[in-house]
């Protein structure tokens, strides 16, 4: 009987969402293909990310910075023990960790780029301009910069050896292009994200959100997710049931305190849920907002909440940003980015023709489980570990 092969995710900050999101959708597609897989990572924060549960078979080190991050590498490269190894995300945390092991077991590994690691620092235009004394200030001083394991240096040096991987798969357009690799979008659990098996008006009752009309945003607020540009549409459209909901909140910054204390009178925040409620939490939305807007960061992005309202057959408005307009296809509405004028113009459009958007939700539902379900995720992992 033949040995089941065993395929190792590593993650390089499991105390956060950057990197363990799209590793537990990978690990949900490997299962379906019959693999055993783990996931492996570093620990930088007090804790875990909320979302992580027993079932994801986590082994965690703790994430220091150098020199004592050298340390922890050897940790955790010691307890990686897959056939196939599978990094997310070209950081020296993962990808490096990945490569070193590749180096000493000829083990293959897989590269997942998700996101361009460089936008959040400037992108092609970002330079390390050193001089004697600021590398010895960086590398000596307790707080230097290049003590940081994810310095854009070591971003910088880790892109240049995507070539390295085995195997490189992507998530939209943008990383396709810029790394190659084969796409495998991201995949929605169409089963637990089924809008049969919830009662809207139920769950509106049980968060609190009866007698509203809810825009929902399930995500954590960011600028750059134009979350702004809903609240100016709901200034322009000035109807008191009109509330935009946010899930959870930002876990990086306080954004979304300034968000309420500006439209506090627009905005119902939602603590942080276990990822096997949030179908429930959708189900509670009239409309899914994912209003991006058009950065480097988010042209290389496949935002969830896409797939989150797709699969719960919710009316989506989104923008003209990066992939968005293939992955919505013709099942969803769209705007230019920074539009709260055009945001307003459809938010209105849809309460008007509640049926009509509902009807067009269905087909987003069909295109989901077509095009972005986990099974159509495994699907398209065969073909990159058969080609191994």
């Amino acid at each position: 009987m033949m040995k089941k092969l065993k395929v190792s995710l590593l993650v390089w900050n499991l105390s956060t969402n950057d990197g363990f999101i799209r590793a537990s959708l990978l690990q949900k597609a490997l299962h379906q293909l019959g693999y055993d897989v783990e996931i492996l990572g570093f620990l930088f924060g007090k804790e875990l990310y909320g979302a992580i549960s027993a079932k994801n078979n986590i082994q965690v080190v703790e994430g220091q910075n150098y020199p004592a991050f050298f340390k922890s590498i050897s940790t955790l490269i010691k307890q990686i023990d897959g056939d196939i190894i599978y990094a997310i995300k070209p950081q020296p945390a993962s990808f490096g960790v990945g490569l070193l092991k590749k180096i000493f077991t000829k083990k293959p590994v897989i590269l997942d780029i998700d996101d361009w690691e460089m936008s959040w620092h400037g992108g092609d235009n970002w330079r390390y301009h050193p001089n004697p004394k600021k590398v010895a200030r960086d590398l000596l001083k307790n707080n230097g910069a290049l003590r940081t394991p994810n310095h854009p240096l070591y971003l910088k040096w880790m892109e240049g050896l995507v070539n390295k991987a085995n195997a490189i798969t992507v998530n939209t357009t943008f990383s396709q292009q810029r790394f190659g690799g084969i796409s495998v979008p991201n995949g929605k659990d169409t089963s637990l994200f089924d809008p049969a098996k919830y009662d809207s008006e139920a769950s509106r009752n049980r968060y609190g959100l009866s007698g509203y009309r809810i825009l929902m945003f399930p995500g954590a607020p960011r600028p750059y997710k134009g979350i702004e540009d809903v609240l100016m549409a709901l200034d322009i459209i000035n109807q008191p049931d009109l509330k935009l909901v946010i899930v959870g909140g930002s876990p990086y910054d306080n954004y979304d305190r300034e968000l309420m204390e500006k439209w506090e009178n627009r905005i119902i925040k939602l603590q942080k849920y276990p990822a096997d409620v949030m179908p429930d939490i959708v189900a509670a939305a009239h409309i899914i907002v994912v209003p991006q807007r058009d950065t480097p960061e988010t042209r290389a992005q496949f935002p969830l909440k896409l797939t989150d309202g797709m699969s719960m057959a919710k009316p989506i408005i989104s923008t003209r940003v990066g992939d968005i307009p293939e992955i919505l296809g013709d099942t969803g509405y769209l705007v230019e980015p920074a539009s709260p004028a055009q945001l307003a113009d459809k938010i209105q459009f849809i309460f008007d023709n509640l049926d009509v958007a509902n009807q067009l939700a269905q087909k987003a539902r069909e295109r989901c489980i077509e095009k972005y379900s986990i099974e159509a995720m495994a699907s398209s992992l065969n073909s990159v570990i058969t080609g191994l």
